[in-house]
């Protein structure tokens, strides 16, 4: 069985429970979280255990809680931004999540070269950015991309939202400091 649609959360396994309920509220089905659900439990085992500093990155998710700035970069392919610049991180806990229509082996339904999400977790974080990632397309960028950030900003948890989409970038919301980054 697959689907692509929220499916009801089982009790058990705790993975599994956390896919769907991530995926319910950004109205994608539970494979869509699996990255940033498996980040996010990383993270929790590790403060469980007493680091001071817990970064988990899983295919461009991202979990992270520290007592220190984190730096991480924007991947894109071989689009003109990728690695170009990326976010200091300093607000915890965060999750972030990129979804892309025009690399990696994911399925999207939208063209967007990337749809960053924020928030406090990258379960959430991930479902989001698929959803914000598939209705990124059309001609017209500037409106595929106003329909992205709106997409996002409709999800309850999403903090913030960054698209870049034929060579534009749009933001919105709580979006962490961008910095460049140095190749």
């Amino acid at each position: 069985m697959y689907t692509l649609k929220p499916v009801p959360a089982p009790e058990k396994p705790l993975v599994a429970r956390l896919m769907a309920l991530a995926a319910e509220k950004a109205g994608v089905g539970p494979m869509a979280a699996v990255a940033g659900v498996i980040a996010d439990l990383g993270v929790n085992d590790m403060t469980r255990e007493g680091c001071e500093v817990a970064v988990v990155e899983d295919g461009g998710e991202i979990s992270a809680i520290s007592n220190t700035p984190v730096d991480v970069a924007v991947a894109a392919g071989d689009e003109p931004l990728s690695k170009q610049f990326g976010f200091r991180l300093t607000d915890f806990p965060i999750g972030i999540a990129t979804s892309s229509g025009r690399f990696s082996h994911a399925l999207s339904f939208g063209d967007a070269e990337a749809a960053t999400v924020f928030c406090k977790n990258a379960s959430l974080a991930d479902a989001a950015a698929t959803a914000v990632g598939n209705v990124v397309k059309g001609e017209n960028a500037e409106a595929a991309i106003k329909a992205g950030i709106s997409k996002g900003l409709s999800i309850e948890g999403v903090e913030g939202v960054l698209i870049i989409y034929k060579g534009q970038v749009g933001t919105a919301g709580k979006i962490p400091q961008i910095i460049k980054v140095e190749p």
